[in-house]
């Protein structure tokens, strides 16, 4: 019963600090919705859009997939006639780049900088645009779309706007809830029954692989299969009860930046008429390499710090 408890309490703890991200947040950006903010936007970026091999109303899913969410960004595509190879980018850019200010605002509450999340998350989806427009050749025919049903709301007057943004905000603090307290009431039970010790150990080769030490291994697991946000759940209690360094959570987040919510994010674009196995691979490689790049750069920078005290000394 004490397992149950703790787990319970843990999860309503880590619901109430990201709500306090993602509540405001989500209300926020409803809100700009239906205000000159986002059209000013995408007439700001439209230029970008010929550099990246898209037309410019292609700036529309991208502002709405980073502002709000990739069902946003996927009604946006849904609107446009574009070809197959121009779906591709998008798909590849809003599987790198989505959701952006609940995301990056719940990376900052774990402790992660500014800077790393956005430079990680836009460096990638711009060049991974770049890469498939000047690489893949192909994918030139009009993309056919598969049934995707239309959710949008067209409220009436202020007070609705209001209304929907409370709605929409609500939904996504209850959606966290949903996950993050059962999540936490299951690995308080594995901790309590040493099943996350031998969890941690089979783990151990590609956290290893990845620089980080094994008691990450249930956070990157988590934020590999239910997102980055959910994951976070799990990483903010590892902090304070695993002694998970800033360092692992810092490289942790760096991996599910580039790659989470692998079945989901994947999935959703399936009816998109691309190529879905691509997209998941090249997220899991980019991840890999960016993730042991930068372990091995900051292992790298740790040591010649040690050796310049030494020498001092």
């Amino acid at each position: 019963m004490s397992s149950l408890k703790k787990g319970l309490l843990a999860g309503v703890k880590t619901t109430w600090t990201l709500s306090k991200v993602i509540f405001p947040i989500t209300l926020i950006v409803t809100l700009l919705q239906f205000t000159p903010v986002l059209p000013w936007v995408i007439n700001v970026i439209e230029p970008l859009m010929k550099v990246l091999g898209l037309p410019g109303e292609a700036a529309i899913p991208l502002v709405l997939g980073n502002v709000l969410n990739l069902y946003a960004g996927i009604a946006g595509i849904l609107s446009l006639e574009l070809t197959v190879k121009e779906v591709f980018i998008l798909a590849m850019m809003l599987s790198f780049s989505h959701n952006l200010f609940i995301e990056t605002g719940v990376a900052l509450r774990v402790g992660v900088k500014l800077w790393i999340v956005l430079v990680i998350r836009l460096g990638l989806a711009f060049l991974s645009a770049l890469v498939i427009r000047f690489f893949w050749h192909g994918g030139e025919e009009v993309a056919k779309y598969g049934l995707v049903q239309d959710q949008s709301v067209d409220p009436n007057g202020w007070g609705e706007i209001f209304l929907l943004g409370l709605e929409k905000a609500s939904l996504g603090v209850l959606q966290l809830a949903l996950i993050v307290i059962p999540l936490m009431v299951i690995v308080q039970f594995l901790r309590d029954l040493h099943y996350l010790e031998k969890f941690s150990q089979k783990f151990t080769p590609v956290t290893k692989l990845l620089g980080i030490q094994p008691n990450a291994s249930m956070t990157l697991v988590s934020g590999l299969v239910v997102g980055l946000a959910f994951g976070a759940g799990l990483m903010i209690q590892a902090v304070e009860e695993d002694g998970v360094s800033k360092k692992d959570a810092t490289l942790v987040f760096i991996f599910l930046v580039a790659c989470h919510a692998v079945i989901e994010d994947t999935l959703i674009f399936a009816p998109l008429g691309i190529p879905i196995l691509p997209l998941l691979l090249i997220r899991l490689v980019t991840a890999l390499v960016l993730t042991i790049a930068v372990s091995y750069w900051w292992k790298k920078a740790e040591l010649k710090a040690v050796r310049n005290e030494v020498t001092q000394v």
